[in-house]
């Protein structure tokens, strides 16, 4: 289980990204226009820079879903290998049979 701070945080940067995303992508939008001239481009980057860090969504972590464990971490099924066995095992992942051969 993962400390309860760190899920904690991973749940202020979640809220940070929708407050801040639709702001953060006109002024990406800005940063990348090539009609604009650059000291227009350059003042977009700085107005980018002065949005909080954890804002940006390249900050976040992806979770287990049950533990919080960082590790391991399954996008298909949002839990991290461990949890992701035993769930199997209990057959409750549609779609995932054990292998043999």
């Amino acid at each position: 289980m993962a400390k309860k701070s760190m899920i904690a945080r991973e749940v202020k940067r979640r809220k940070l990204v929708e407050t801040h995303m639709d702001k953060r992508n006109e002024v990406k939008a800005r940063v990348t226009n090539p009609e604009l001239s650059m000291e227009e481009q350059f003042q977009a980057m700085l107005d980018l820079q002065k949005f909080p860090r954890d804002s940006s969504p390249a900050r976040g972590r992806n979770r287990c879903g049950l533990t919080g464990r960082s590790r391991g971490y399954y996008r298909k099924f949002g839990l991290s290998r461990n949890k992701l066995r035993e769930v199997i095992m209990r057959g409750e992942a549609p779609g995932v049979v054990k292998s043999s051969w």
